[in-house]
């Protein structure tokens, strides 16, 4: 058995989660937890723990808010656990160079992305919007920058083409997590190699809004069906008719060639898709969800909505 090592682990959402769990089932030590705060959700507004929160609470491992505690605090908190690491895994604060120097072996991060490409807050979005054949995990050192830290081991994982962002979450939220057991064991071992990152490959994947999900039928089919299986579930690729917002949660492309196209123009509407017309290629739209409805198939749209579109109709 390798050497144990005291953790401070920092993490928000269920992909931190996961690698906590693997963590605490480890013969590693977490002595401590640093999270974002409850929020108010759903309808009733209800305040809701972080996934890493409640794991940490069935546990029983002490949780800290950073946001909620002055530098000289945080710093109190970290020299009093001891610890040897920090482990940072989606956590959705900045934490300074000060902070990381009061751990021996300083602090690492899991990124959802083969460094440098995708650095930032959407790398699996963007893996997907920009139609990349594989992607991956990289654990770095972590420095002043944004994932810019050196990549002390890295593992890749092959895109499909029916991957979309949840199948994509999940199978990195596992590569992730059994990634860095196996770094850990070689960490305290010192089979580390270091890699720094070449900053001429570096792309960014920047936050998305709600904006950036509506369909613009200007792009092509290809484009389109990739933004689909990236935005979903959120924030969801979307178009309007009459002000209403029909969200598109699974479309395919058919080939077609037109030298004069007119983008958004619905080509065809049969049981089997309502096909619309691209810059380039036709996208079949699959599975659609009216406002305030659960998502259907194009089938029981056409028969519950049969008058909002039809063959010729221009979707703005």
């Amino acid at each position: 058995m390798s050497k144990l090592l005291k953790i401070i682990f920092a993490g928000t959402p269920d992909f931190s989660a996961n690698h906590l769990s693997l963590l605490c089932n480890s013969h590693h030590k977490i002595v401590g937890i640093f999270t974002q705060p409850d929020r108010k959700s759903g309808r009733g507004k209800k305040n809701k723990s972080s996934p890493v929160k409640l794991l940490a609470q069935s546990k029983k491992i002490p949780v800290f808010y950073q946001n909620l505690l002055s530098n000289n605090e945080m710093k109190k908190i970290i020299i009093s656990l001891n610890p040897d690491i920090m482990i940072v895994v989606a956590y959705g604060y900045i934490l300074s160079e000060e902070i990381l120097s009061l751990f021996p072996l300083g602090g690492i991060n899991v990124h959802a992305s083969l460094l440098p490409k995708w650095r930032g807050a959407t790398p699996i979005q963007h893996a997907l919007l920009s139609g990349d054949k594989e992607t991956g995990i990289s654990i770095i050192k972590m420095n002043a920058g944004i994932d810019t830290g050196d990549i002390l081991y890295k593992k890749s994982l092959p895109i499909h083409g029916k991957d979309n962002y949840p199948s994509l979450y999940k199978k990195l939220a596992l590569l992730g997590s059994k990634s860095l057991i196996y770094f850990l064991n070689k960490l305290v071992n010192n089979e580390i190699h270091i890699e720094k990152q070449n900053n001429i490959f570096s792309t960014y994947a920047k936050k998305f809004t709600k904006k950036d999900s509506r369909i613009n039928w200007n792009l092509t089919a290809i484009e389109l069906e990739r933004c689909i299986r990236a935005f979903h579930p959120w924030p969801s690729s979307y178009f309007l008719i009459n002000n209403k917002l029909i969200k598109v949660l699974k479309a395919s492309v058919l080939e077609h060639f037109n030298k004069n196209p007119n983008p958004g123009e619905v080509i065809l509407v049969n049981k089997q898709g309502i096909q619309v017309e691209t810059n380039s290629g036709i996208l079949n739209l699959e599975i659609i969800q009216p406002p305030n409805k659960k998502p259907m198939l194009v089938k029981d749209f056409i028969n519950a909505y049969h008058n909002w579109i039809s063959q010729g109709f221009v979707i703005p």
